[in-house]
């Protein structure tokens, strides 16, 4: 009876594991700049070229080998000048916040170029655009590309959490239900057959129970939380631009 032996793989040492997550703390309390780039160069720098190659290639934010390049050297760019921002004190892991920054960074980049591209459509030769060119131009609308359906469900999951945050911040009572029925509103707004402003207040109004006063100052409330979120958490830079 021929027994094989088992031949056991060494596990990889992960790219942005627990080493790199202590870097970054000895990155913020070193005392001198030198300490810190010696840090950075030697810790951190490979782990935040790796998390920003890996976005970019799972998401498809960039095909083409040099704008490949770029939007690396970009990304990681902003990930160091988010180093002093990251807060180990909250509990949370290095890699889970530099991956949501990076991850909004990329996205936040695809959103505007995907808007230059819609402004930039040359309307001076006609007979050289596609069809489908020639029908967005007659109806003045614009088909969504399949990565910006993306970047919209990105963007739905970011707001859900920043909706949650705000629900913590609310004090009283009609803030807390205004809140509750902005986060009803969200979760059923497939179903809604009208969305504009007005729209939107009444569906609040009607959710909520306030009377158009209170809902104002409620709303009022809220949006101050909003800017002040965003104003201080990257996560949600995207909701900044």
């Amino acid at each position: 009876m021929n027994l094989k032996k088992k031949i056991r793989r060494k596990s990889k040492k992960p790219y942005f594991g627990k080493h790199v997550h202590e870097s970054v703390v000895d990155f913020q309390e070193a005392s001198c700049q030198e300490e810190r780039h010696e840090i950075y160069e030697i810790h951190i720098r490979n782990a935040f070229e790796k998390l920003s190659e890996n976005l970019i290639y799972i998401y498809g934010f960039s095909r083409d080998p040099e704008h490949f390049k770029i939007l690396k050297s970009d990304c990681v760019s902003f990930l160091y000048e988010t180093l002093e921002k990251f807060d180990a004190g909250k509990g949370s892991k290095a890699f889970s916040y530099f991956n949501v920054c990076a991850k909004n960074h990329l996205l936040a980049k695809a959103k505007k170029t995907q808007k230059n591209k819609i402004r930039n459509i040359s309307l001076a030769d006609i007979t050289a655009m596609s069809r489908l060119e020639k029908e967005m131009v007659e109806s003045h609308s614009v088909v969504p590309a399949p990565d910006d359906l993306f970047i919209r469900i990105e963007d739905k999951e970011i707001l859900k959490t920043m909706l949650q945050k705000i629900r913590v911040k609310v004090s009283n009572e009609n803030e807390k239900v205004c809140i509750s029925a902005i986060i009803t509103l969200f979760d059923n707004i497939e179903q809604l057959e009208f969305l504009n402003k007005r729209a939107v207040f009444v569906y609040l109004r009607e959710i909520s129970g306030l009377n158009p006063k209170q809902l104002s100052v409620a709303l009022s409330s809220i949006r101050k939380h909003y800017r002040e979120i965003v104003k201080s958490d990257d996560l949600f830079i995207l909701f900044g631009s």
